[in-house]
């Protein structure tokens, strides 16, 4: 299984992102796939995640502000980041669970290797 996470970078504040989850050898249609960041010296993180129904769920921070959507017919899991802030800098991880609690990194089975982002005030 292998997760491709894509779509960090260099935003000023109030800027916009848009990661993406590519998987191969896994079907996303049918698991949890989760967003989670981590920033130097501080814990991962939750931030999103989408199941294989479409239900979504946000951690507070980003609450109305990111969205995860999905295209199962790339097999491709999204999350839209608008109105970043400098707090919202770290490496993002993608990942993915069949269940479980979706908001614990313990949950998920499999993950990607990050893409950074990394929002100047």
């Amino acid at each position: 299984v292998q997760l491709q996470a894509s779509g960090g970078g260099l935003v000023q504040a109030g800027g916009s992102l848009r990661l993406s989850c590519a998987a191969s050898d896994y079907t996303l249609s049918s698991a949890t796939t989760g967003w989670f960041r981590q920033a130097p010296g501080k814990e991962r993180e939750f931030v999103a995640a989408i199941s294989w129904s479409g239900a979504t769920y946000y951690a507070r921070s980003v609450k109305g502000r990111f969205t995860a959507s999905r295209d199962y017919a790339k097999n491709t899991v999204y999350l839209q980041m608008n109105s970043l802030k400098p707090e919202d800098s770290a490496i993002y991880y993608c990942a993915v669970a069949r269940f479980g609690d979706y908001s614990r990194d313990a949950t998920y089975e499999h993950w990607g290797q990050g893409t950074q982002v990394t929002v100047s005030s």
